[in-house]
């Protein structure tokens, strides 16, 4: 398991996933359509900090990759309970247990959690390094998954598993 340094540090998150097709696509418009009203629960949520968005105010435009099909989305939460309230109890796991139709599998790791001091916030591309340690080293203080999470148990009773290779 691993604590968070202090008692002040909040939960990081960053996700990335490959589209099927771009986002004008028919193909993932239930996905796109959406957008708006599941990051409007986020940010409505007790435990909600922060997210990420551009300067357009929207965060599907930033690229970590060169492929433009992959997505980026990082966020920051009080703890482990708001962001397992977020992912499992809302709206937001409905898309989640769709994913499947809209998202292809990486070749890479896809999510990362890490512990942040009170109000810090990440670029893109250091949430990205986040990914690409957890790749290289595994589960460490540095990024980590569900499992390694103290009091994280919704993600198991939600199957949480990685998407299969197409």
């Amino acid at each position: 398991m691993i604590h968070p340094p202090a008692s002040d540090w909040q939960l990081a998150e960053l996700n990335i996933a490959r589209l099927k097709a771009p986002m004008e696509s028919p193909i993932v418009a239930d996905f796109v359509n959406a957008l708006d009203r599941v990051n409007a629960v986020a940010e409505r949520l007790d435990g909600f900090v922060w997210r990420h968005v551009d300067d357009t105010g929207n965060a599907m435009d930033t690229r970590i990759e060169e492929d433009p099909l992959v997505i980026y989305n990082a966020s920051t939460w009080r703890d482990a309970e708001a962001l397992e309230t977020f992912v499992w109890g809302t709206i937001h796991k409905q898309f989640y247990h769709r994913r499947a139709e809209w998202f292809n599998a990486l070749d890479s790791m896809h999510f990362a959690l890490w512990w942040v001091p009170s109000g810090h916030r990440r670029t893109p591309t250091k949430a990205a390094d986040k990914l690409a340690r957890l790749d290289a080293e595994g589960p460490t203080e540095n990024a980590f998954c569900w499992p390694e999470l103290p009091g994280a148990t919704r993600w198991k009773q939600e199957q949480c598993t990685p998407l299969a290779a197409a």
